[in-house]
């Protein structure tokens, strides 16, 4: 993938469709409640309106979940409470059903998909696992980049075609979830560069690491932004300093699927942190992308607010795989299936405000 059909990628974001948003809103006028009673399911129901260009929404046939997975040479810095070899070890789970992910996503209906991306050695799974595959792990960022700019343009063009594979099979609602070990770093880096925060502020626990080790992650973060020297890098120079192959995946697929007009729902800190760029590659992206939760992590809070989106869940949730996303999926739903199945005030009889 060029930077120039990148590009043209981005150009062709289209915007909702501001017709089918206000049939959509029509119709909740005439809904059996009161004006807004049903709160942000209706305004969920008319921004899945403008995404599908259809009022009132469809209901989804195919939800599915892709989780990226890729190594982070960070974590030999000491920044995760958990060594590297876990990201091989957990892609395993999530391939044989046993990850959180995996339990969820049977109970709301959404298919799983495991991609490696950036995994170091990973060599025991079937192809279609490896089949995006970019490189082995990504450079430790305090020192070096992550990836090379090739490498970085190579996995926003696997994110894309995911993204496309997905559509072209059916798929109408999408989530983006990650499993890497360290992978919180690298996002924070990111959060830091295109929000403007301060590592301090922006660093959190990942996968519940001690006073030391966060001391040690907040190093690596600033010596990252201090190294990349990273105000005025383009987006792609961005992912491949700061970010990896896997999170710059992920930018790929965000924009792969607004250029589909396909809806995605946001998982965490990392997911979140792939979107910051997105909005630097295609603004108009962002509109088609839902948050599904805030995580404890400073940096996705941070990212949130940078992106304008409000999470629609809050459970204290820092696992990611796509769980927090996955748990919002019937909230999706719900915004569907009431602005499509409620009666109106003439189909039921009942009197409308005078």
């Amino acid at each position: 993938m060029t930077p120039e059909e990148i590009g043209r990628l981005a150009a062709s974001v289209g915007a909702l469709d501001e017709p089918s948003m206000a049939a959509a809103y029509e119709r909740q006028l005439r809904l059996t409640k009161p004006t807004g009673a049903l709160g942000k399911l209706e305004g969920l129901s008319l921004w899945l309106a403008g995404v599908q260009r259809a009022a009132p929404p469809r209901p989804f046939a195919r939800r599915r979940l892709v989780v990226f997975a890729g190594d982070h040479g960070v974590t030999a810095r000491g920044v995760s409470a958990y060594p590297a070899e876990v990201t091989a070890q957990m892609v395993r789970n999530l391939l044989a059903g046993g990850a959180a992910a995996n339990v969820i996503a049977r109970r709301v209906k959404v298919g799983v998909r495991v991609l490696d991306i950036s995994v170091e050695g990973l060599t025991d799974v079937p192809p279609a696992v490896r089949q995006h595959h970019v490189r082995d792990g990504s450079g430790a960022i305090d020192k070096e980049p992550a990836t090379t700019v090739d490498e970085a343009l190579a996995a926003l063009g696997a994110g894309i075609a995911v993204a496309d594979e997905e559509v072209d099979g059916g798929a109408d609602l999408l989530i983006a979830g990650d499993m890497g070990i360290g992978n919180t770093t690298p996002s924070a880096a990111l959060t830091c560069a295109v929000a403007g925060t301060e590592p301090v502020d922006t660093v959190g626990r990942g996968t519940g690491i001690d006073d030391f080790a966060w001391t040690r992650k907040v190093a690596v973060v600033r010596d990252a932004l201090r190294r990349s020297r990273h105000k005025g890098l383009d987006p792609v120079r961005l992912l491949a300093e700061l970010g990896g192959a896997d999170i710059a995946a992920m930018t790929g697929f965000l924009l792969g699927a607004a250029a589909r007009r396909t809806p995605v729902i946001l998982d965490g800190v990392v997911p979140t942190a792939a979107a910051l760029v997105v909005a630097r590659i295609s603004p108009q992206a962002v509109a088609y992308l839902a948050a599904g939760h805030r995580s404890t992590e400073p940096a996705h809070t941070a990212a949130l607010l940078h992106l304008g989106l409000t999470p629609l869940l809050e459970l204290d949730l820092r696992l990611g795989e796509g769980t927090g996303a996955l748990l919002a999926v019937p909230i999706l739903d719900a915004a569907v299936d009431t602005i499509n199945d409620m009666a109106t005030f003439d189909d039921a009889g009942v009197s409308d405000r005078s």
